[in-house]
């Protein structure tokens, strides 16, 4: 029996256990969610990159943010969508699907904090040092600061999964409704050690660079608006800011929510649900604060809407 499942290819997923009376609710809730996040995330970006006046490092910077959501979310959720149909003998996945969807979800998650620490430089030199932000935040700062963010993520992630890859395994079965890469560790029978080790070092570093970012950012743009009297500068740093913190906010519940139920296995069914909530509520809500609260993005859409209002005015 042992030749069969020692290194197998093909992995056993337990997902979601729903019981009848919610499992059209929760199966229509996660596809219009879905559906949502793709449709929001990418007219955001068409967006920004249509329109000249959003050609500005705070936009082009916050692409990032709408992209890794339909990344982290395409990888995710229509898998989950086909488990949820399929019988739970019948929930197969490849090794190698399996990795690579641990690989997506992790860099989700990761570029989630890389990406909003860039953006937080980004309101610190526009809020603290307004009149060299031109000098400073350039095209080509912009690029330098989207390649660090996603290029710090890559290399984390790569470790992370590269130490999980070279175990042997001796079990088929993965505990979650996707892939990651504590389902997939559990699956060896050798000692992961060095893979709690990392795993801990990573995500200690990752939180503590994040938070750390937030905290002196904020903290300098919170001295310099108490310590100016320009009611106008006061006034954009509340809105921009309030906005890229509720963002942050956001992920960081999200975040600390999982790691919290994963001390406790009772709760299982909850920690399945709120681990696809990490990837499904940031990817709805982002857009949606960030356009509310851009006057840009605002002044747009009421220009293409009324544009849509008057075109049938005139063929009359």
């Amino acid at each position: 029996m042992e030749n069969f499942t020692y290194n197998a290819f093909t992995l056993k997923m337990e997902g979601l256990n729903i019981s009848g009376v919610f499992f059209y609710p929760v199966f229509l809730f996660f596809l219009f969610s879905y559906i949502f996040i793709l449709i929001i995330n990418a007219g955001i970006v068409v967006l920004i990159f249509i329109d000249k006046n959003l050609h500005q490092p705070m936009y082009l910077l916050f692409c990032n943010l709408p992209f890794n959501d339909i990344l982290g979310n395409s990888i995710m959720v229509p898998r989950l969508l086909v488990d949820i149909l399929q019988p739970p003998s019948e929930r197969l996945i490849s090794y190698y699907e399996c990795v690579v969807q641990a690989f997506v979800s992790h860099m989700f998650g990761t570029a989630s904090h890389t990406v909003l620490m860039i953006m937080a430089f980004d309101r610190y030199v526009a809020i603290c040092n307004p009149l060299r932000y031109g000098a400073i935040m350039t095209n080509k700062m912009v690029m330098k600061l989207t390649v660090s963010a996603w290029g710090v993520a890559l290399i984390l992630v790569g470790v992370l999964l590269g130490l999980t890859i070279r175990l042997n395994r001796c079990r088929t079965l993965i505990t979650n409704p996707y892939c990651d890469n504590a389902s997939l560790f559990k699956l060896s029978c050798e000692s992961v050690v060095i893979n709690n080790i990392y795993g801990l070092t990573f995500t200690v570093v990752l939180f503590t660079a994040s938070i750390g970012t937030i905290v002196i950012t904020y903290t300098k743009i919170t001295v310099v608006c108490l310590t100016s009297k320009n009611k106008s500068l006061n006034s954009k740093a509340l809105k921009t800011c309030s906005t890229h913190l509720v963002l942050y906010l956001i992920m960081i519940f999200s975040g600390m929510s999982l790691i919290a139920l994963h001390r406790y296995p009772q709760y299982s069914d909850y920690r399945k649900f709120c681990s696809i909530l990490f990837h499904i509520v940031p990817g709805s809500l982002n857009p949606i604060i960030y356009g509310v609260q851009s006057k840009e993005i605002r002044k747009y859409l009421s220009k293409f809407s009324l544009s849509k209002k008057v075109s049938p005015s005139l063929k009359r």
